[in-house]
């Protein structure tokens, strides 16, 4: 069978991306962006990212999962170490992030290294997640064939009698990610498919800001 999607187009004209306009500091630049499109209204998560790894099996694989924190580290999101991201992370560090923003007619592009949090940051994101979040955490063998829904819903209502009135621990393979970028592109799109571009690389210590060819 053959869909053809020719008369799939859009034109985007909405704004416009510089080499003088950006910040020197892509960090920054990912900060003004972010706001930029929360304060717009224009998506449901606007902290909702792409993270693409190596599997142990060698395929890539992309996976969306929530931004939780940002600094000039780099950003920061949390899962289940024994999961298949968390596994793959763990072979091969190397991974990439992407925020599409549809309705400002934008993408963010990032390379960059991950390595674990700290077991305090952890258990500090840990214990601000609402209880049934912490509590569904601790069922979830994340990744794992399970035999139904069913199990994972009565092991949940086992779990949320048992602390109902007790503090959830943090389970010992749960934790935080943060990937420190390498590489960082913004782009803008531009009518004609004339894209902005604009990539921050880091070298040693100076990021070099160049355009890129849409």
């Amino acid at each position: 069978m053959e869909e053809k999607l020719y008369n799939y187009r859009k034109s985007y004209e909405k704004a416009v991306l510089s080499e003088t306009s950006v910040h020197e500091n892509p960090m920054q630049q990912f900060r003004t962006w972010f706001f930029e499109v929360q304060d717009s209204n224009s998506v449901d998560e606007v902290n909702a990212m792409t993270i693409s790894t190596v599997g142990v099996d060698g395929f890539p694989k992309g996976r969306v999962v929530l931004l939780k924190k940002y600094d000039e580290n780099g950003f920061y999101f949390y899962t289940n170490y024994n999961s298949e991201k968390g596994k793959a992370i763990t072979q091969n560090n190397k991974v990439s992030l992407s925020f599409f923003w549809p309705k400002m007619e934008r993408q963010i592009l990032i390379k960059g290294i991950a390595e674990k949090t700290s077991e305090a940051d952890s258990t500090n994101y840990f214990h601000s997640r609402p209880k049934g979040s912490q509590l569904g955490a601790m069922v979830s063998p994340q990744s794992s064939p399970v035999a139904s829904r069913e199990i994972l819903e009565k092991n949940l209502s086992e779990l949320e009698k048992e602390y109902e009135n007790k503090e959830v621990p943090k389970p010992k393979e749960w934790g935080g990610f943060l990937i420190r970028p390498v590489s960082i592109e913004f782009w803008q799109g531009r009518a004609n498919r004339l894209h902005d571009r604009i990539r921050y690389t880091l070298k040693e210590y100076d990021w070099v800001i160049e355009r890129l060819a849409p």
